[in-house]
C-alpha cells in the first residue's frame, strides 16, 4: 500500500493532480445534493478541500500557488467573456435603477465591514475575507489574496474568514428574503407585472391610410424621424410579398411590422391604422398564412461577417428575403440595418426556398464550425488580462502602487473583449457549454486549492472565540445590507418584489438564493434583475476588495 501513500502524500506533480482531482470530484458530487431546495453546487469543492486539508493532505507550495492562480485567472476571464455582451447594455432603460440599488447593497456592506474592524478588533485582511464569505464572492477573495501578496503580507487569513462565513452567507440572503416577504409583501405584490424586455421585438399589422406616405418607397418612409421598424411582409390584392427598400407603398396596403411594443402608437400615426391581431403568440402557423414563403433559422458562421452591419449585406434587396428576428444568447433582437452581427447569431429568414438557400451560403450556417472552441481568443485574452493586471498604478499618498492583479485584469479584459471584440472583427464566440466548462474548471481548481490551504487551521479557528465572532460578523454583513436596501427598493423605490429579490441575489453573487426566488416567485423578473445587476456588482466587488487593502493598510 506504499504506492497509495506516495500517490496521496508525496509532493510531486502527479500527487498534485490526483489530490486536486479527488477534491473536485467529491466536492462537485456532494454539491448536487439539495436540502430544502438549496444546494451549494461547485462551492462544495471549497469545503471538500477544507476537509482534505484538515485530514493532512497538502501540496507543494509552488504547485499549490500555480494551480490556484491558474484556476482563478481561467474563471474570472471566462466570467468576463460571459457578462461582457450585456455589461454596458445593463445600464440602459430601467437597468440603471436596479444597478444603483445593487451598488447600494455593496456600499452598505463595505462601510459596515470597515466600521466592524474598529468595533470588533478584527484585522482588515480577516474582515475582507469575512466580507467575501458573507457575500459568497470567491473572485473578490482571490483579488484580496493577490493584493496581500503584492504587499508582501500573509495571504491565507482572508481564506479562513471566507470559509467560516460562506455557509451562512448562502443561507442569510434566503432568510432575509423570507423575512421581507413575510412582514412587508402582500399577496397582490407577488403577481407578476408582465414586464417584458423593452428591446424584445413586437409584431404588429398596419393598414396604410396616411396620405403623407402614399407612393413613397419604404426607404423614404424609413428616413422619417420615427422609431426603428422592419416591414416583414406586405399584402396587396390578396398576394403576400417581402418588400424591398424600393417598394412603393399604396393606400390600403397591409403591412406586417416588427418593432418594439412601446413604439406602436408612433407607428400607428405614421401608417394610419393598426389592426388588432395578436401576432406574438407562439402557436401561429406562419406557413399557413403565406404558404409560398419559407421560414428558416440560419446561423452566422462565416468569420468575415463578424462585426459587420446587417444592412451592409443587402439581403432584402439582393435576395428578396426578410430577416424577421435575430436570436443572440437566448435574447431576441430587432433586425435593424444598423445591428452589428456576431458569430453565432441565429437569424430567422423568410422568403422563397431558392432565395433562402442563397442566403444560407452568404451567412454560413455551418453549425459544426461553432462547436470547435476558439482557444486563441481565450489565451490571447488571458495574456492581455495578466499584462493589464501587472501594470503598477501610482496613486498619491499610497506607498504601494495599485495593481489590478490576477483577478481584476483578466475580468476587465474579458468584459471588453466580450463587448467590443465583434465590432473589431475579433472571433470571440464560445458556446455556452464551452464557457461554462472553462468557468467550472477554473473555479473548481481555485476552490480546491483555497480549501486545501485553509483546511489545516479551519476547525481550530471555528471553535475559538474569534471564530464565533467571525461567523456572527459575517451573518450580520449578509443580512443587514439585504434587509435595508431590499426594503428601501421595495417600499420607497416602488420596485416589484420579484425584481428586488433578483437584484439582491445578483448584488450578493448568490445563485443559490436566486434558485429559491425563481422557485417561489411567479414570473421571470428575479432572473432578469439578477442578470441586469450581476456584471457590474461582480466587477465592483473584485475591485473594492483590492482597494480596501491598498488604501487602509498603507
Amino acid at each position: 500500500m506504499e504506492w497509495i501513500h506516495s500517490l496521496l502524500f508525496d509532493h510531486t506533480a502527479l500527487q498534485a493532480v490526483v489530490v486536486l482531482s479527488l477534491i473536485c470530484a467529491i466536492g462537485l458530487g456532494l454539491g448536487k445534493i439539495h436540502v430544502k431546495g438549496v444546494s451549494l453546487g461547485v462551492t462544495f469543492v471549497f469545503f471538500a478541500g477544507i476537509l482534505a486539508g484538515h485530514l493532512g493532505l497538502s501540496l507543494d507550495a509552488q504547485m499549490l500557488n500555480y494551480a490556484e492562480s491558474f484556476g482563478l485567472v481561467l474563471f474570472v476571464y471566462a466570467l468576463g467573456l460571459q457578462v461582457g455582451p450585456g455589461f454596458f447594455s445593463s445600464f440602459r432603460q430601467d437597468g440603471w435603477q436596479l444597478n444603483l440599488w445593487g451598488l447600494a447593497v455593496i456600499a452598505v456592506g463595505t462601510l459596515m465591514a470597515v466600521g466592524g474592524t474598529y468595533l470588533t478588533g478584527i484585522s482588515l485582511p480577516d474582515m475582507v475575507g469575512i466580507l467575501c464569505g458573507a457575500t459568497t464572492n470567491t473572485p473578490a477573495l482571490g483579488a484580496a489574496q493577490q493584493t496581500l501578496k503584492q504587499m508582501s503580507l500573509p495571504a491565507n487569513s482572508p481564506a479562513l474568514g471566507c470559509a467560516v462565513t460562506y455557509p451562512l452567507g448562502v443561507v442569510g440572503v434566503i432568510l432575509a428574503l423570507l423575512l421581507v416577504r413575510k412582514l412587508f409583501v402582500k399577496a397582490s405584490d407577488l403577481q407578476p407585472e408582465g414586464k417584458e424586455d423593452v428591446n424584445k421585438p413586437f409584431i404588429v399589422t398596419f393598414q396604410v391610410h396616411n396620405p403623407a406616405i402614399f407612393n413613397k418607397s419604404i426607404r423614404e418612409v424609413g428616413g422619417f424621424s420615427y422609431p426603428q421598424f422592419v416591414i416583414s411582409r406586405l399584402w396587396r390584392d390578396g398576394n403576400v410579398s417581402i418588400p424591398t427598400s424600393e417598394k412603393v407603398l399604396r393606400e390600403g396596403d397591409r403591412l406586417l411590422v416588427v418593432t418594439q411594443e412601446k413604439d406602436v402608437p408612433a407607428l400607428t400615426v405614421l401608417f394610419g391604422e393598426q389592426e388588432h391581431t395578436d401576432w406574438n403568440k407562439e402557436d401561429i402557423d406562419w406557413n399557413a398564412i403565406d404558404s409560398q414563403l419559407v421560414s428558416q433559422r440560419i446561423v452566422v458562421t462565416r468569420s468575415e461577417l463578424n462585426g459587420k452591419k446587417l444592412g451592409s449585406l443587402h439581403l432584402r434587396n439582393h435576395y428578396g428575403v426578410n430577416i424577421s428576428r435575430i436570436y443572440r444568447n437566448g435574447v431576441q433582437l430587432l433586425a435593424t440595418a444598423s445591428l452589428t452581427l456576431q458569430l453565432g447569431d441565429r437569424l430567422t429568414v423568410v422568403g422563397e426556398a431558392a432565395a433562402i438557400q442563397n442566403v444560407e451560403k452568404v451567412l454560413g450556417n455551418a453549425i459544426k464550425s461553432l462547436k470547435e472552441p476558439n482557444l486563441i481568443a481565450v489565451f490571447v485574452g488571458i495574456v492581455l488580462g495578466l499584462a493589464l493586471g501587472a501594470i503598477p498604478i501610482s496613486i498619491p499618498g499610497m506607498s504601494v502602487p495599485v495593481k489590478l492583479g490576477l483577478a481584476g485584469g483578466p475580468i476587465i479584459v474579458g468584459i471588453l473583449i466580450g463587448t467590443f471584440g465583434p465590432r473589431l472583427h475579433m472571433i470571440t464566440y464560445t458556446t455556452r457549454s464551452a464557457n461554462l466548462m472553462l468557468r467550472a474548471l477554473g473555479l473548481s481548481l481555485y476552490l480546491a486549492c483555497l480549501g486545501l490551504d485553509a483546511g489545516a487551521h479551519f476547525f481550530d479557528t471555528v471553535f475559538r472565540p474569534e471564530g464565533l465572532l467571525w461567523i456572527a460578523t459575517g451573518f450580520v454583513l449578509t443580512v443587514v445590507p439585504v434587509l435595508l436596501v431590499g426594503l428601501l427598493a421595495f417600499k420607497w423605490g416602488k420596485v416589484d418584489f420579484g425584481s428586488v429579490a433578483g437584484m439582491l441575489c445578483g448584488s450578493m453573487a448568490n445563485p443559490m438564493a436566486l434558485n429559491y426566488a425563481n422557485d417561489t416567485l411567479p414570473g421571470d423578473n428575479p432572473a432578469v434583475a439578477y442578470a441586469t445587476v450581476y456584471p457590474l456588482c461582480m466587477f465592483t466587488r473584485v475591485i473594492i476588495a483590492q482597494l480596501l487593502l491598498m488604501f487602509l493598510m498603507c
